[in-house]
């Protein structure tokens, strides 16, 4: 082989691409426009279909090909629901209807009125973050614009300042996903903001009122922030306190078309797809919303969803539904799928 890339990084990459169903002839023209020659392609490509390890993982890469089109099925069943192609606006669901009609049936809706009593809908703005726990210490993410996987390396982008510094940054920036105050850093935030979560009520008609301050996350930023493509692992509530974010949403059972390379992330641009690049993504069904202030955005758990801030942003979410919510206990899929 006149390929500098090691020999088995190659036959890896062959038995995979066979195992998802790429023809032996475009797998060999990808192998001789990067330096095999065909001969040593077309040896290298007969070796692996006639291996034993690839014809056993192909009887394991069928049953998974079984189950991808059992969610299809549920695809194509959930679009012909009369509202299936749109995040629904309820008033004030019940707590029956809530989970009989959406949580139990992993479906998103938007609820509306439900967070009228709050307190924070009319007190919270820069000023009063400012006052009530600006001299705090907060935990935030920068330099997020300089690094494209900012998410799955969040970590390496945390940094501590005075709440109230963070506070003049986002009410004087402009349109900026550099710097964003996220779930990620809500261990340190939680104390450091724990006077805020007074302002809010614990939604008892859905949410364990017992576990709101462990299980419930401040979210703070400048026009501009994203959150890319993911899924979580628990079933989610949004909560719009002040401006309004963009949402992009992707069924579960559209997950083989998201891309999904890492954990719970995809490599989709969800500002702007480029299809030349994720031809799949165009079998996804995306579905999208703008969350008004006071309004409750249910996620589904499994559901992939890209947010982006249209304004300046101060979001709540919660976790602590009164019914299970506890399916991360068995997810093994951390890293590379």
């Amino acid at each position: 082989m006149t390929t500098t890339r090691p020999k088995d990084q190659w036959r890896r990459w062959i038995a995979e691409n066979l195992l998802l169903g790429n023809p032996p002839e475009v797998i060999r023209a990808a192998l001789a426009s990067n330096g095999f020659t065909e001969e040593e392609a077309a040896r290298e490509v007969a070796g692996a279909l006639a291996s034993p390890y690839v014809l056993g993982a192909t009887r394991v890469a069928n049953r998974l090909r079984k189950r991808e089109w059992t969610l299809t099925v549920y695809g194509r069943l959930a679009r012909m629901r009369a509202d299936g192609g749109e995040i629904v606006r309820r008033e004030r669901l019940s707590r029956d209807e809530f989970f009989e009609e959406y949580y139990f049936q992993n479906r998103p809706v938007i609820i509306t009125g439900m967070l009228k009593s709050w307190p924070a809908l009319t007190k919270w703005d820069f000023d009063y973050l400012r006052e009530t726990c600006g001299g705090n210490e907060v935990e935030v993410q920068f330099g997020r614009e300089s690094d494209e996987n900012y998410e799955i390396n969040g970590p390496r982008h945390k940094r501590l300042m005075p709440f109230r510094e963070y506070v003049d940054m986002v009410e004087a920036a402009g349109t900026t996903n550099d710097f964003y105050m996220t779930a990620n850093n809500a261990s340190r935030n939680q104390r450091a903001l724990d006077v805020l979560w007074d302002d809010i009520d614990p939604v008892s008609e859905y949410l364990d009122g017992g576990e709101v301050k462990g299980r419930s996350f401040f979210w703070l930023g400048p026009p501009g922030t994203k959150t890319p493509y993911h899924h979580d692992l628990t079933n989610n509530f949004m909560a719009q306190v002040m401006g309004r974010k963009r949402v992009r949403m992707v069924p579960m059972h559209d997950t083989a078309h998201v891309y999904n390379t890492l954990h719970c992330y995809s490599e989709v641009d969800g500002s702007d797809v480029d299809y030349d690049k994720f031809p799949a993504m165009r079998k996804a069904q995306v579905l999208e919303c703008t969350l008004a202030p006071g309004e409750l955005l249910f996620i589904p758990i499994g559901w992939w969803h890209y947010v982006e801030g249209l304004d300046a942003t101060i979001t709540m979410s919660f976790t602590n539904f009164l019914k299970y919510n506890d399916f991360a206990s068995d997810y093994t899929t951390y890293q590379h799928l």
